[in-house]
């Protein structure tokens, strides 16, 4: 027997009626009965069961119990008819992506491992998670953190999420770090080849803020590398794989001096990798014959090869004597001898015509300010006066001085101090002497079985680790930093450090896929994917948006799982 919804037209009545055989009227709801109907031969009966009145004066209270009791029968626990209320949309996909990495590379067991014996009340490494997928995503302060996961549907994320928390696991994450890092070498093993294994190392400034002295502090004042001047900062140091892997990091005062680090940080690297053979490279600050000698020291006491290409700073090109004069360039390379180490140099003529051509440039910006400094002292010697303060030869030369020492070029021109008239003058021999090591990188290496092409490949690659800096201090926004304490401070470090393993793994999988896309772009085309819940009556849904084909084919490019609502 079929039920359903008969409208009787010309009275203007509704009733619920029941038939035997025949179907339901097309568009009309239909539900099973539980008490079939026999049919009888040749006939079609209909029996009125219900009559809710007047179409015009039917209500929803009249209705809405009948349509409830029918819900139930139908497993629905409440009335469609009754009002639907929508929570704020919330960020998914993009969190969902790196919770799903972040699993399968192992980090989070790692890290609760390392937590294991901790007495807490909360979830540590679901905090962890948070600080470090926030830097991926929208890098904040720990306070934004939490305002952050407002916007995003976390998996694995607790209801309630107090500030101290976040500062007590990150004292946590300090002092558990040593065992962390250990968990996370581990991990990156197989990704090593255990022959050989080109390391690169360089290291960074990050700014920070505070004026207080602490004990222990990291925080000093150095040579900032993004501003050139003296600033409040603590030193990282990063060591990738010749893929772009992140192996480990250090954390140094701001006024270390970068040939201080090197020998401790492969030591470390020998420690947490069993590879047999170790290639570092590194830029011009880390070179200085100390250095050298070290590496060679390591190298004698350890069983495994350890060796090095070192870049010569500019500086010290001098230093080299004859040996640059009597090179012989083949396609651009020569190779000589120094310091009982190969010395690999290579030439850009194209490069070395621009460098050349711009310091000339520089000079002749220099020389046209200064004849507008003796123009206007001749103009005033002439008794001419000009608007503006009155102009004097040693207010020229402090102009004149500042100007130069601006554009670095204090070695090739000079400001005569000892002259009673503003002069300068020319070192035609400083630059001609500059030019003959423009477009040229010189590089020292005990690595005896590569060509010299390679060994200038392999220097070049260095190009990438200084990637990963611009990634930590543009995407992950590692500066500036406001923590005061220095186990704050390396823990904030150790963050944007896994974030930027992450980021790594993702351009990896990307860059194997053929995608065009950067780690950033791909994570902001995934935030797209968000999860909605709605709520109607006593009952609440949830669900997620639908993927697109461009999504779908981006989970496919990371090797991940696509979401499904049940994974909310």
């Amino acid at each position: 027997m079929a039920i359903w919804f008969l409208i009787n037209r010309p009275s203007r009545r509704t009733v619920l009626s029941c038939s035997r055989d025949s179907p339901a009227p097309a568009g009309a709801p239909i539900f099973s009965s539980s008490r079939p109907i026999a049919p009888e031969s040749g006939a079609t009966r209909q029996r009125v069961i219900a009559n809710f009145g007047r179409l015009d004066k039917l209500e929803p209270k009249h209705l809405d119990p009948l349509i409830n009791g029918l819900n139930r029968a139908l497993g629905r626990s409440t009335n469609p008819a009754s009002p639907v209320q929508y929570d704020s949309a919330r960020a998914y996909g993009d969190v969902y992506a790196l919770h799903q990495l972040w699993t399968e590379l192992g980090f989070g067991d790692a890290i609760k491992r390392a937590f294991r014996s901790s007495r807490r009340e909360f979830d540590a490494e679901a905090l962890v998670r948070a600080m470090v997928f926030n830097r991926l995503c929208d890098p904040d302060s720990k306070l934004g953190v939490l305002r952050w996961l407002e916007t995003v549907a976390a998996p694995g994320m607790p209801a309630t999420l107090p500030h101290d928390h976040l500062l007590r696991t990150m004292d946590l994450l300090s002092e558990r770090c040593p065992a962390i890092d250990d968990s996370l070498c581990k991990l990156i093993r197989p990704l090593i080849d255990q022959e050989l294994s080109v390391v690169f190392y360089d290291l960074t400034t990050v700014r920070i803020h505070g004026n207080a002295e602490l004990e222990d502090d990291v925080r000093a004042y150095g040579i900032n590398k993004e501003t050139g001047g003296i600033a409040r900062q603590f030193v990282l140091g990063l060591v990738q794989t010749s893929d772009g892997l992140p192996l480990m990091h250090t954390v140094h005062p701001g006024n270390v001096a970068e040939t201080k680090t090197l020998r401790a940080m492969l030591e470390g690297v020998l420690q947490r990798f069993d590879v047999q053979r170790v290639i570092l490279v590194a830029d011009r600050g880390l070179l200085s014959l100390d250095n050298v000698a070290q590496l060679a020291e390591v190298a004698a006491s350890s069983s495994r090869r350890i060796e090095f290409i070192l870049a010569v700073p500019a500086r010290r090109y001098a230093e080299l004597g004859g040996v640059m004069d009597s090179l012989a360039f083949v396609d651009g390379i020569a190779e000589s001898r120094f310091a009982e180490h190969r010395l690999v140099v290579a030439h850009d003529q194209l490069r070395a015509a621009e460098q050349s051509a711009r310091r000339r440039e520089r000079i002749a910006e220099l020389e046209a300010f200064a004849e507008r400094l003796v123009g206007k002292l001749d103009t005033q010697d002439e008794g001419k006066s000009e608007r503006g303060r009155r102009a004097t030869d040693r207010g020229a030369y402090s102009r004149f001085a500042r100007a130069v020492a601006d554009a670095e070029l204090t070695r090739f021109v000079h400001a005569d101090y000892q002259a009673d008239r503003f002069s300068y003058s020319i070192d035609e021999a400083a630059i001609a002497g500059a030019e003959r090591f423009d477009g040229k990188l010189v590089l020292l290496t005990s690595v005896a079985d590569f060509g010299a092409a390679e060994i200038v490949d392999r220097y070049k690659s260095l190009a990438d680790i200084e990637r990963g800096f611009r990634v930590l201090k543009s995407d992950i926004e590692i500066a500036p930093v406001y923590h005061r304490l220095p186990d704050r401070i390396r823990a904030h470090a150790q963050i944007c450090y896994l974030a930027l393993v992450l980021h790594r793994v993702m351009r990896m999988r990307l860059k194997a896929s053929g995608s065009a896309l950067s780690p950033t772009r791909a994570l902001r085309l995934l935030s797209r994917i968000q999860s909605h819940r709605a709520t109607i009556g006593e009952a609440s849904y949830t669900g997620i948006s639908r993927l697109s084909a461009e999504q779908t084919r981006l989970f496919e490019e990371l090797n991940l799982p696509k979401p499904l609502a049940r994974s909310l």
